[in-house]
């Protein structure tokens, strides 16, 4: 075949490897993408753009609810979960025909179907039993992404048990729901089904809710969540399902206790594993670690000559904006490109889109003292922000912790409105290793949600003045 060689070939068409495959074919790489399902992957079809859909829907009804307290007048409120799930689903459908368009753009060259390696920068291409493709590349990136973890007991079936792609599209409301996980993925789905009346209970087995984020914004945001109904059980283990008709019996153990929770449905949260089956990596002398994560340097490669792995499948934190990134460091890498640096997990920022939103930026007060730092640390509550109380959100805190001897930015931490989009202003700051002098100097617009922001560094410095 005429096109069966590329300077490039991708497996894997998230949000790592569309984007990956662009910018190889910007840089001028003859480049192809293999993907069997979804272009966009489960990040833009089945995980971060349909629950962000949804949650939209649950923010506006949450809104509608609460007229009153705008000056407004609002009756009989009601929604229609198919409409909510259909909007999500097209938004989906939108997006990922918008990444075939760039890749045509690009000129890249998509390939339908499954790869596997077969060693000596070759792959094979089979779908359907269709007659397999076999291409060659000089380089070859590995994308695989990931899918849910699946723990012994806790099988979903598709119809009680679910993962979160059967909780995308619910063909009714569970009157009542038990979330296994407090990671991000659970808390957004618990939040979701909370909104619109499902009575909503999240196991977790660590001790604190969405246990990678700094403990005291995870226990403001349990807080919150508590008042709007959710119920959590910390420190607690899911050890059986008894599946009966329509309904679902959930033996929750605690300290050699157990409590039996009767549900209409699952949802297990529990985390995900990689996608690294049966796509030939042994043939090809790829690695993995001992989490079962392919092995890679902080440039991308594995341990297979001109194999590079990028996102989910070469380990966490899982987020589509990792994998991007990692895909042009990886593909400038191969270009040779002057001054690409290595990846620094530090400056990743993690965002939980719940009610209220989570979101972080390098280290927790924890992490940051366990280094060896001395600290300071500023706090500001949204209560005393001028735009979160006009907006009817006054239930918030920045956190911001400081190096006491240098002044760097180690860590930010905020619970709050909007704070998935405040959390930005805060990761450019510490790519530009901003000390705690420059942030006191920015001017801040008034009013706005950014105030806090700055208030919290003023607080760190022992010079606050709206607290």
């Amino acid at each position: 075949m005429a096109k069966a060689e590329f300077d490039i070939i991708v497996l894997g068409a998230g949000p790592g490897g569309y984007v990956g495959a662009i910018r190889a074919a910007q840089l001028g790489f003859r480049t192809a993408l293999i993907e069997a399902n979804h272009l966009g992957g489960v990040c833009l079809n089945w995980g971060c753009i349909p629950t962000k859909a949804m949650l939209r829907s649950a923010e506006i009804y949450r809104q509608f609810k609460h007229a009153e307290s705008y000056g407004l007048s609002s009756s009989q409120v009601e929604f229609d979960l198919q409409k909510i799930v259909a909007r999500s689903r097209n938004i989906a459908k939108q997006l990922s025909s918008g990444v075939a368009h760039l890749l045509k753009k690009n000129k890249v060259t998509v390939f339908d179907g499954y790869g596997r390696l077969l060693g000596g920068g070759k792959l094979s291409v089979e779908k359907n039993g269709r007659e397999p493709l076999f291409l060659s590349g000089k380089h070859i990136l590995l994308a695989t992404g990931s899918r849910p973890r699946i723990s012994p007991g806790l099988e979903p079936d598709g119809n009680l048990v679910w993962t979160s792609k059967e909780a995308l599209v619910p063909k009714s409301l569970p009157p009542s729901l038990l979330v296994i996980g407090s990671g991000a993925i659970g808390i957004e789905f618990a939040s979701f089904y909370n909104a619109f009346g499902s009575k909503v209970t999240v196991v977790e087995i660590m001790d604190q809710i969405l246990p990678t984020e700094d403990r005291e914004i995870a226990e403001f945001a349990q807080k919150e969540m508590e008042k709007q109904g959710i119920r959590f059980l910390l420190g607690t283990k899911v050890g059986n399902l008894r599946r009966d008709e329509g309904t679902v019996e959930a033996t929750c153990e605690k300290a050699g206790k157990s409590e039996s929770i009767t549900v209409s449905r699952v949802i297990s949260a529990v985390g995900v594993v990689p996608n690294v089956e049966d796509i030939g990596l042994e043939a090809a002398g790829v690695l993995l670690d001992a989490r079962g994560f392919i092995q890679t340097n902080a440039h991308g490669r594995t341990t297979a000559e001109g194999i590079f792995a990028i996102g989910d499948v070469s380990g966490g934190p899982c987020l589509a904006h990792k994998a991007s990134h990692e895909a042009i460091l990886c593909v400038e890498t191969i270009a040779g490109l002057q001054g690409v640096h290595a990846l620094d997990k530090t400056l990743i920022p993690s965002c939980t889109y719940s009610h209220p939103q989570v979101a972080s930026v390098g280290l927790t007060e924890v992490m940051a003292k366990e280094a060896g730092n001395q600290i300071n640390v500023g706090r500001f509550p949204a209560r005393g922000n001028g735009k979160a109380i006009a907006m009817g959100e006054p239930e918030g805190l920045v956190k911001t912790i400081f190096d006491a001897r240098t002044g760097e930015l180690l860590g930010a931490h905020l619970v709050g409105a909007e704070v998935t989009e405040l959390i930005q202003g805060f990761a450019i700051a510490k790519n530009l290793e901003t000390t705690e002098v420059d942030l006191i100097r920015t001017i801040f617009p008034h009013p706005t949600l950014s105030e806090m922001i700055h208030e919290s560094v003023l607080g760190a410095c022992g010079r606050a003045i709206h607290v």
